[in-house]
């Protein structure tokens, strides 16, 4: 395993904190009725998960040369961001923010999740993939349990 800085992990995180900083400004409507409704534990995994998940993708050893692996999951990322796009040109509704986007479900928790698990296995970086594992199950957790409110 490879610890060296990675810049190519510091571009994923930053393709992920944009939108979600600009997403904070504006969340859905009743947003936070759902919100409300989180599953602790799904929570704690999420945060532990993010956390984890930014340390090891800066310190994954992974450089901008290509290879297949990173391009499908800097691919993930793209996808990542034109769903973004369609939030933001959108009413912002719930619907909107966990409606499918090219028939991937859940692509606000599923895209990034998969892109940083592809990174890990890139950067042969147990540590990543297991953060990542633990991000998904937190993450996609909690967007799975708003999906099934809204139904």
């Amino acid at each position: 395993m490879n610890f060296a800085f990675s810049f190519v992990g510091l571009l994923f995180l930053v393709m992920l904190f944009v939108p979600n900083i600009l997403w904070s400004k504006c969340p859905p409507k009743d947003y936070e009725k759902y919100s409300n409704n989180e599953n602790k534990i799904l929570l704690a995994l999420e945060r532990i998960g993010e956390v984890l998940v930014t340390v090891f993708s800066l310190f994954c050893g992974v450089s901008f040369s290509f290879n297949v692996v990173l391009a499908i999951a800097f691919l993930s990322m793209i996808v990542y961001e034109l769903y973004w796009i369609r939030y933001f040109k959108s009413p912002k509704t719930m619907n909107d923010m966990y409606g499918n986007f090219l028939f991937i479900p859940l692509p606000g928790a599923t895209l990034p999740v998969l892109a940083f698990l592809i990174l890990g296995v890139c950067a042969n970086n147990i540590l990543l993939i297991i953060s990542a594992v633990i991000l998904g199950i937190g993450h996609i957790g909690i967007h799975f349990g708003h999906k099934q409110e809204i139904i």
